[in-house]
Parts: C-alpha cells; sequence; structure tokens
C-alpha cells in the first residue's frame, strides 16, 4: 500500500491532492490513503470558522467546505488527526473519530484503525501541562480560554494509547513531536533552518512528554508528526534494540517539503481501501470507559500501587466480547451525514465574521451510533446533560484580535518563505498577502529514486544538508549526512520527496 504523509494541512486540501496527483503522474504508482499530522482545519462554514483558535485576520474558508458540501469528493482516503488550529467543535462531536466529509476520516482524540491491514494510530492535539490531568470540559460557545483548551492532549488517550505495548500499530501519528525526538537526527542542522528552538531545545522542552511516554512503551515502526514547520528525519533507539523511524513533515506551501510517499504492507488489490475498527483498541475504550470524565477536576490515571486494576491491556476475553457485540463486522460504516450548512461564496463572505456567532454543540449520529454499539458512554451527551449547561448563545469576537496564545512556538517561518506570519497566534495560518499562493500554489517537481536489484545508488543529502530519509518497501530506514559512507539499499525502493 502506498501512502502519503502530510504534516499540516491548514485547510489545504485542493494544493494537497494536486500534489498526490503530481505524485501519481511523475511515478506511475497509485496513492491509496493519504495522513493528514494536525491541523486540518475542517472548516464547514463561518461559525465553525469563529471557533478556531486563530485571531480573525488569519481566518480563512479554505476548500474543506467544497468536500464537506459534497462540490468536491476526496480522490483519496484521508485520514487525519487534529492539531492546535482546528475548529474544535466539529471534533469534539466525534471524540472517538469518524467521518467529517465522504472519505475523509477524523481518528478522534486518540485511535486505532485497521487500514489495508496495517494498523495505524494517532494522538490529537498537543500537550500543555496545565490541562493534561483533566477531562474534556470544553463545549461551545467557547471563550478564549477553552477554546485553547479544547485542543489540548488528556491523560485518559495517553493512558489508553500505553495499552497497545503487546501489539503495537505499524504507524501512529502526533501533531507536536515527541519530546527530545530532536536528538536523534541531524540536531545541527535543524537549528540552522530554526535557530528559535535553540532554548527549547537545550531545556528538552520541544517536544510532547506524553507523546514520547507512547513512543518509548508502545515503540511503533514508524511515528509522524507535524507542528514545528519543518521536515525532520530521525531514527529514535529503544531499549531491548528495537527502533522507530520519526518524520516531521512541514505545512503545505510552495517550496516546502510537506509530503512523503512511503510503501507499507500489501498491495490493495480492489480500488477502494479496506477500512476496520481495530478490536484491541475498541477493547481498550471499553474496558477504561469508567476513566473517562468531562470535569476539569485533576484525574490521575490507575498505575502500580491503585486499589483496582490498572493494566488494561486487553485481554482476549475483552477482544473476544468486543467481537460478539461488533458480530464480527468490523468495516467501519459510511455513515457520514452533513448536521450544519456549508458555506455559500455566493452570499457569504469573511466580512460575515463580525456578525456571526459561534456553532452550537451537537449530537453527532456517528458518535451516537458506535458509543451504543460499543455500549460505552458518548462524552457529548454527558457534557448536555450535566446540571449547569451554559446558555447556547452566539459569542461573537473581535475581528481584529490579537490575543497571544502560549500554546505556539516560535517558528521562524519568515526566514524561509514568504509568509507573513508575524502573529504569535496564528504563526502557520496564512493571511491575505498569501491569498496568491493559495489560489494558484505552485509545487516543486517530486524527487524520486529507483534502485536496481543488481546495483547499489549513490544517496545525497539535499542541498541545504538535510538528513535524507527513505523508507522502502520492506520498512527500512537509513539516512545519510553531508560525505556520511554510500548505504547499500534493499532492492525496492520507492521515494518521493516534496
Amino acid at each position: 500500500m502506498h501512502i502519503a504523509i502530510e504534516g499540516c494541512t491548514h485547510g489545504a486540501l485542493d494544493e494537497t491532492y494536486a500534489a498526490i496527483a503530481e505524485c501519481q503522474a511523475q511515478t506511475g504508482q497509485k496513492i491509496d490513503l493519504l495522513l493528514c499530522c494536525g491541523d486540518f482545519q475542517s472548516v464547514r462554514n463561518l461559525r465553525d470558522l469563529q471557533c478556531m483558535a486563530v485571531p480573525d485576520k488569519y481566518k480563512d474558508m479554505c476548500s474543506f467546505y467544497k468536500y464537506y458540501s459534497g462540490e468536491k469528493v476526496a480522490p483519496i482516503l484521508t485520514l487525519f488527526i487534529g492539531g492546535n488550529h482546528e475548529a474544535s467543535n466539529v471534533l469534539q462531536e466525534l471524540p472517538y473519530g469518524g467521518w467529517v466529509a465522504p472519505n475523509i476520516y477524523y481518528l478522534g482524540y486518540a485511535g486505532v484503525l485497521n487500514v489495508g491491514g496495517v494498523r495505524i494510530g494517532g494522538l490529537s492535539g498537543i500537550y500543555n501541562g496545565h490541562n493534561y490531568l483533566k477531562g474534556h470540559f470544553e463545549r461551545p460557545p467557547y471563550d478564549r480560554s477553552t477554546q485553547r483548551s479544547a485542543y489540548h492532549v488528556r491523560n485518559l488517550e495517553a493512558f489508553r494509547l500505553k495499552q497497545l505495548a503487546p501489539d503495537p500499530p505499524q504507524i501512529l501519528m502526533s501533531h507536536d513531536w515527541p519530546e527530545d525526538a530532536d536528538k536523534f537526527g541531524n540536531l545541527e542542522q535543524l537549528l540552522r533552518f530554526k535557530p528559535h528552538f535553540r532554548d527549547d531545545v537545550q531545556a528538552h522542552k520541544l517536544g510532547s512528554r506524553p507523546a514520547r511516554e507512547i513512543l518509548d512503551i508502545v515503540q511503533p515502526e514508524y511515528w509522524f508528526s507535524g507542528h514545528l514547520h519543518c521536515k525532520y528525519a530521525a531514527v529514535i533507539e529503544h531499549d531491548g534494540g528495537q527502533s522507530t523511524k520519526f518524520l516531521a513533515l512541514d505545512k503545505c506551501l510552495p517550496r516546502r517539503r510537506f509530503l512523503q510517499i512511503l510503501s507499507v504492507g500489501s498491495d490493495i488489490e480492489h480500488e477502494e481501501v479496506p477500512l476496520e475498527y481495530d478490536p484491541a483498541w475498541l477493547a481498550i475504550l471499553k474496558s477504561t470507559n469508567h476513566l473517562l470524565s468531562v470535569t476539569n477536576r485533576t484525574q490521575h490515571m490507575p498505575g502500580p500501587g491503585y486499589n483496582d486494576r490498572y493494566d488494561f491491556q486487553p485481554t482476549a476475553e475483552e477482544i473476544q466480547a468486543v467481537e460478539r457485540l461488533f458480530e464480527g463486522d468490523f468495516r467501519v460504516p459510511k455513515n457520514f451525514q452533513k448536521s450544519a450548512p456549508a458555506f455559500d461564496p455566493e452570499h457569504e463572505s469573511l466580512r460575515d465574521l463580525r456578525h456571526t456567532g459561534q456553532s452550537e454543540f451537537e449530537l453527532n449520529p456517528q458518535t451516537v451510533a458506535f458509543t451504543e454499539k460499543l455500549q460505552i458512554a458518548n462524552p457529548v451527551a454527558m457534557l448536555m446533560s450535566q446540571s449547569e449547561i451554559r446558555e447556547q448563545s452566539q459569542v461573537p469576537m473581535e475581528l481584529n484580535s490579537t490575543t497571544i496564545n502560549e500554546d505556539e512556538i516560535p517558528l521562524g517561518d519568515d526566514d524561509d518563505d514568504d509568509d507573513d506570519d508575524d502573529d504569535d497566534d496564528g504563526d502557520d495560518v496564512k493571511d491575505e498577502k498569501s491569498e496568491p499562493l493559495r489560489k494558484s500554489l505552485i509545487l516543486p517537481a517530486p524527487k524520486f529514486e529507483a534502485a536496481s536489484s543488481n546495483s547499489v545508488d549513490e544517496v545525497k543529502s539535499s542541498d541545504n544538508g538535510e538528513c535524507a530519509f527513505i523508507i522502502d518497501t520492506q520498512g527500512e530506514v537509513d539516512r545519510s549526512i553531508g560525505d556520511a559512507p554510500t548505504p547499500r539499499w534493499p532492492k525496492s525502493i520507492f521515494k518521493i520527496m516534496l
């Protein structure tokens, strides 16, 4: 199966699919699946746009609404996780995942799916210690605090993913990098490209601590991330001789390395890529259901010394119980339905934002069906049934707000492209000056190499000294930095770099 991995999408779906089409044309290889590592921006309308944590001057409808409305259809199956620039209301209605548009699937706060025989998992959001031990208590209409805390990772999702250690997914995704992932690649080159990272690197604060804990415990074969707007490859060694190939990718813009293609698993024989729930993950969700919280009170996960069970690695009996509930059919149903009107550019514009409130909180039928079938609690219903529910009022926001967002890391994007990313709150979202690029995104020609079975191809580092990261069909990875010796590659290499 040929998989495209993208860093930060930022609503540029038209451009992303165009880049993949170009890759297919250049190589003759059909891409079966797209994985997006956050900041997807599934914005359906202006009310959703008001739920996204960026200043109004950076807000743009982009192109997702066309796929939501049915005007366009995603040409390949697309899976994504959430980042820190999302329509949080849309994703909150799908805490366990679901379709946001035909052929576009959100993995939930955390989730694992079986895609064409490859188990793929993800952790949405970014780490913030202030909210890590709380439940997902936020709900629209958001204030400026909850608009940001809504996308913060919680300890329940990290705890659940750690239970996958006995049988890890082949691929895991997170938006922010696992902590200290930068120490396992070409750090010197990274700091030349992003000198703003130096203080965080030295303080071991560049990445997410929970993501690193998951990485060390679960030890997947691949880990992909976005968030920091640069391409960075590393091989992270674990105790016991195992290793994880880590790759971070840039945002979707011209002259940026935002897309990588790899081959993994078996070839897809049918036109449609099989998508199934993962029985082990379902068993974990069910066995940890009692740990779910929708309050802002601190809640610690069970551990050694706990009076009750603290190891929730799925047992054979628990997986069998899930199989009975699903009657052995784990296919993900195609049950998307529109729950809100789509943006209409013929009758609406961004000028209407000043008179537009936030979207209301709704029960998504997909979440209702999933929780009823698995017999677990629906967090959205729990929030709605709390005794003190805030009135569903419209909350207009000041159009030119420049509130500082403490979650943002200075990315220094002004140094490496023409974006006017000068606001801490929206440093990775375009403004009016980048509109021409958004309308006619000029992409570089993809670079690809193929090694014959009887020869060894020289692999060179990129012009800027970047660590070359090649993943082949056997799942091997090598690095070539500067004048490093020429590595010997396995027979079948399929490589595309943008």
